[in-house]
């Protein structure tokens, strides 16, 4: 819309806008991973204006993605039509020791990948969190704060939420890469020694009113180790459901979110978090 010619309107148009407020922190330095550290911090647009005002919180791993998605873009819409209320959105860009970094941190998989993941879980409880809780104005409790990720991130995202149940109350896991294992596929058993699913069978308890959201795509990819017809990432995140359910989380704190010709991409998890925010920022959903 052109100022000059509709001046009124134009003006109104900006004072609606709801887009986010990023603010790009660079060369963050971590002594856990040995390090510097980037990430994204995206501020509700009503940020400066409500200085008393504290908000929830989402953590992204893999938060070099959600340029990729314009993210920015989802919020500015999601705000706009009223859809979510406002939070903070911190978005972790993983490095070029991703799969070194993310993972379980119970233990590596088995050909030694994520034997870093017990440091990037201490960065991001003992080197993030108080980062960010100095620098904004966040909401106090687990109940206003969820991790989430993509593929590996989204691994990590769950193995972190669930063994802190005290600082994330949400686990989101897009296209989650929850077939990591201790030992290869072994033909007679192939879904035997899943580590995340072995964590959460082997723990005492479930932390009453933590919550987990998952994404699938029906495309995530072609394997199918059981020849049951069923790709390997909506197997595992059904069996690991079925954990959880076992553990005793009802089923109103887990929610499943296939996606018919989803794809393992950006595109597909920009398309899936609309659904991811609404339902995690809005508890009583």
């Amino acid at each position: 819309m052109n100022f000059w010619q509709k001046p009124v309107e134009t003006l109104l148009e900006l004072l609606q806008r709801k887009a986010p407020h990023l603010r790009q922190v660079r060369h963050f330095p971590s002594q856990h991973l040995h390090r510097e550290v980037d990430f994204d911090v995206y501020l509700p647009p009503d940020y400066h204006r409500f200085p008393e005002r504290r908000y929830p919180l989402v953590v992204f791993n893999d938060g070099q993605d959600l340029p990729v998605m314009h993210f920015s873009s989802i919020l500015e819409r999601l705000y706009y039509q009223q859809e979510i209320p406002h939070f903070i959105a911190v978005g972790v860009y993983a490095s070029s020791e991703r799969i070194h970094e993310y993972g379980t941190a119970r233990q590596v998989d088995y050909k030694q990948r994520g034997e870093k993941a017990p440091q990037y879980t201490s960065f991001i409880i003992n080197e993030l969190l108080p980062a960010i809780e100095r620098r904004f104005r966040l909401l106090e409790g687990a109940e206003h704060r969820a991790i989430a990720g993509f593929s590996l991130g989204g691994l990590s995202a769950i193995d972190i939420a669930w063994a802190h149940p005290h600082l994330f109350g949400t686990a989101g896991v897009f296209s989650g890469a929850l077939w990591w294992r201790w030992s290869p596929v072994h033909p007679e058993n192939p879904d035997a020694d899943r580590i995340m699913h072995d964590i959460i069978r082997q723990s005492t308890h479930w932390h009453q009113g933590q919550r987990f959201w998952f994404q699938c795509g029906t495309l995530d990819e072609e394997d199918d180790r059981n020849g049951n017809g069923v790709i390997d990432s909506i197997d595992d995140t059904l069996d690991l459901i079925r954990e959880l359910r076992m553990k005793g989380c009802p089923e109103r704190d887990v929610y499943y979110h296939e996606m018919e010709g989803g794809r393992h991409e950006p595109f597909t998890w920009g398309e899936a978090m609309p659904v991811f925010l609404k339902w995690s920022l809005f508890r009583e959903l």
